[in-house]
C-alpha cells in the first residue's frame, strides 16, 4: 500500500467511526428508547432487562449506519483536504481524481462485503433474541395464539430433511389447517403430503383427510396414496411450534429463500420476504454508491469548512432513505416486484454517483 492510500484512509478512519457512532445514536434515540420507556410504563419491565434490548437492538441499527457512515467520512475527508489545498497540490502533482478515489471506493467495497457479513450472521440472532425477550419476558408470552403460514424445518447433520407448512394454526385448539409436507433426501425432494387440517393428540400431531405423493429423481409423480388419518412427522408441541416462528428481519438469506419457496408453492403472496431478502444485499451495497457521492462532493474548488459535509451526509442520506422506504411499500403490497423496488434507491444513488464522478474528473 503506497504512502498516499495510507494517508486517504487514515484520515476516512475517523469521520468513519464518528458516523457510525452520531448515526447510531441518532436512530437508537428515535426508535428503541421510546419502545423501551413503553415497556417500562406499561409492563414494568426492569432495569436489566432493559439493557438486554438496548443491546439486542443495536446490531440492526448499526447494519443501517454503514452507508451513512462512508458518505460522511467521504465528505468530511475530502473536504479537509480541499479546504487545506492538498486535493489542489496532488493534482498537481500529476495524480487524476480516479487516483485520488481509488482508496475510499475500495474501502466502501470492503465495508459492504462486511455489512453483508454483519447482516447475516448477527443481525437476525440479535433481531430473533429481541423479540422473545420482548413477547416471553416483558408481556410474558403474547404472542398471538393463532396465525397464518407458518413453516416448520426439520434439519438433520446440515441438511434440510422436511419442511411443513400450514396455511393457518391455532395455539389454542391446537390445529392446523391447509398443512403441505415436502421431505427431501440429500436435498432431492422425495415426498410430498397434503392434508385438510392436522390436530395435536396424545402427544402427537394426526393428519386428517388427505393425499401422499411420492416424487421420482426427475420430480415426477410417481404414485399417490390417500388417507384419512395418518401421524404426522412433526413433533413440536403446538406451544413450541408457535413461539419458533420468526419474522423475516429475524432469518438469514437461507431461511428467507426458502420460506419464500414454499409460499410461492402454496400462492401465497412473499412481497414482505422478498423485499427482505433483497435488501440484504441492496443496503452494503449502498455503502459503495455513497462513497462514489461522498468523494466528488467533498473535494471543493474553493476552500471550505469540512463540517459542511454533515450536513451535506444528511440530505443525502434523508433523500435516499425516503425513497426506499416508499419503494419498500411498494414492493411489500405487489405493486412493483420485490426486486425492482427495492434497488431503485441504489439505481438512482448510482446514476447520481455516475454523473458527480464525471463532473469531478473534468
Amino acid at each position: 500500500m503506497r504512502i498516499l492510500d495510507r494517508y486517504i484512509l487514515k484520515e476516512l478512519l475517523g469521520p468513519f467511526l464518528f458516523g457510525i457512532c452520531v448515526f447510531s445514536s441518532i436512530l437508537v434515540g428515535t426508535g428503541p428508547l421510546f419502545r423501551i420507556a413503553k415497556y417500562i410504563s406499561q409492563y414494568g419491565a426492569s432495569l436489566w432487562t432493559c439493557i438486554k434490548l438496548l443491546t439486542l437492538s443495536l446490531p440492526g441499527i448499526i447494519a443501517l449506519t454503514f452507508p451513512m457512515a462512508v458518505l460522511l467520512a467521504s465528505l468530511m475527508a475530502f473536504g479537509r483536504l480541499s479546504s487545506s489545498s492538498e486535493i489542489v497540490a496532488m493534482k498537481c502533482g500529476g495524480l487524476s481524481f480516479y487516483r485520488l478515489a481509488t482508496p475510499v471506493l475500495l474501502l466502501a467495497f470492503g465495508v459492504s462485503l462486511f455489512s453483508m457479513a454483519f447482516n447475516e450472521v448477527l443481525v437476525p440472532r440479535a433481531n430473533e433474541a429481541y423479540s422473545y425477550i420482548v413477547h416471553y419476558e416483558i408481556m410474558k408470552n403474547t404472542r398471538p395464539k393463532s396465525q397464518e403460514h407458518i413453516v416448520i424445518k426439520d434439519i438433520v447433520g446440515g441438511e434440510l430433511e422436511r419442511l411443513t407448512y400450514a396455511r393457518s394454526f391455532d395455539e389454542e385448539i391446537s390445529m392446523m389447517r391447509g398443512v403441505t409436507i415436502q421431505e427431501y433426501e440429500k436435498s432431492k425432494l422425495v415426498r410430498i403430503e397434503n392434508a385438510e387440517k392436522a390436530v395435536w393428540k396424545d402427544g402427537g400431531w394426526t393428519m386428517m383427510n388427505g393425499i401422499i405423493y411420492d416424487m421420482t429423481d426427475d420430480g415426477r409423480v410417481e404414485r399417490t396414496m390417500r388417507f384419512a388419518e395418518q401421524a404426522m412427522p412433526v413433533e413440536k408441541a403446538p406451544a413450541s411450534i408457535a413461539r419458533d416462528q420468526k419474522r423475516p428481519e429475524e432469518m438469514t438469506i437461507r431461511e428467507l429463500k426458502q420460506h419464500i419457496s414454499i409460499l410461492k408453492h402454496e400462492q401465497v403472496r412473499t412481497g414482505i420476504f422478498e423485499v427482505e431478502l433483497h435488501q440484504r444485499i441492496s443496503v452494503p451495497f449502498a455503502c459503495f454508491i455513497f462513497a462514489m457521492i461522498g468523494v466528488p462532493l467533498g473535494i471543493q474548488r474553493q476552500r471550505s469548512s469540512s463540517s459542511i459535509g454533515l450536513g451535506i451526509s444528511v440530505i443525502v442520506i434523508f433523500a435516499y432513505y425516503s425513497v426506499m422506504s416508499m419503494t419498500m411499500a411498494l414492493g411489500q403490497g405487489g405493486t412493483l416486484p420485490a426486486g425492482i423496488a427495492v434497488w431503485i434507491p441504489n439505481l438512482l444513488g448510482l446514476a447520481a454517483g455516475f454523473y458527480l464522478v464525471y463532473r469531478a474528473s473534468k
